[in-house]
């Protein structure tokens, strides 16, 4: 049997850990996992882990040429969209420039490279989205996460893109919330919280990204595929779900506009994915998202015990 190499960057984020999980249970795959400093997932056998700072271009060649990987899955980016609208530079290097390094080494090696993206990259002005309909960014990170996808389709001959939108889940070491976590544990502890009632998306479980993203490699599927939950809502219906599942006091939510809040990067108004391509292609069927809050429950539960 003969084994494929399988890199994968920013394993320590929540969805490589999620991918990291699912493709160690396989035995066809040589596995490597690389982030910034140390290996952050509590289960380190079964794969190798690699400290890799993937904005440096000459450590980025070393590892693509040593591995001589089959496939790449770039999970690695700043993702903080106001931060990268403050600090420009830092979101251009880990955006754009690293991704551009990765592209050109995993090209010299014919490795198929599976780069993620976001909604982001629309306006929100005409959402739901399909694959074909065009780009128009907002904000600093956006324009990155946009200019990268340029750089990987004009580099590469093997190469996908997964976009996708408000992923949650539970992670090992988890360093960062998401809107399920926040909203379940301010409004248990009593505190009031503002929610945007004016900008919809299609929230997705981290396990469907991950599935999709492997269905993506396990059958050469190239082009752009959008990933995300089957159902757009507003930002502030997705609050609402969290409150009824955990039978939490809706009351302590407070709806507000988008403009009320004055953030530095400018959100689209409404974004969500048309899923079809990646249904019929990949045989993606994410969970809805109260059946999503249902499974990161059992998993909050099992690691209580």
């Amino acid at each position: 049997m003969i084994k494929k190499n399988i890199l994968v960057t920013g394993s320590n984020g929540l969805l490589g850990q999620k991918i990291i999980y699912e493709l160690v249970k396989r035995n066809n795959v040589n596995l490597i996992a690389s982030s910034r400093g140390n290996n952050r997932l509590v289960n380190k056998s079964g794969y190798n882990y690699i400290d890799l700072d993937i904005t440096n271009k000459k450590d980025v060649d070393k590892v693509i040429l040593e591995i001589q990987p089959h496939a790449v899955i770039n999970c690695a980016a700043m993702t903080n969209v106001d931060a990268c609208e403050n600090n420009k530079k830092a979101c251009w290097d880990i955006n754009v420039n690293a991704v551009e390094y990765l592209a050109r080494a995993c090209e010299s090696v014919d490795a198929h490279l599976l780069h993620i993206s976001t909604d982001f990259v629309f306006d929100g002005n005409s959402g739901p989205y399909r694959e074909n309909d065009m780009p128009n960014p907002l904000h600093y990170y956006a324009e990155s996460k946009l200019a990268s996808e340029k750089i990987v389709e004009k580099i590469m001959t093997r190469w996908s893109i997964a976009r996708t939108i408000i992923v949650y889940g539970i992670t090992d070491n988890m360093s960062r919330s998401n809107l399920v976590l926040w909203a379940k544990s301010e409004i248990e502890k009593g505190n009031m919280i503002n929610v945007i009632d004016d900008q919809f998306r299609s929230p997705t479980l981290a396990e469907d990204l991950s599935n999709g993203c492997i269905k993506i490699i396990d059958q050469g599927a190239y082009g752009i595929y959008h990933l995300s939950g089957p159902k757009t809502y507003s930002i502030l219906e997705l609050v609402y779900i969290v409150a009824d599942f955990y039978k939490l006091d809706k009351s302590l939510i407070n709806p507000i506009s988008s403009d009320s809040l004055n953030q530095p990067a400018k959100r689209p108004l409404v974004t969500g994915f048309v899923i079809d391509k990646a249904k019929e292609n990949l045989g993606y069927n994410p969970v809805d998202f109260f059946e999503g809050i249902a499974i990161m429950d059992q998993q909050i539960k099992k690691n209580e015990i």
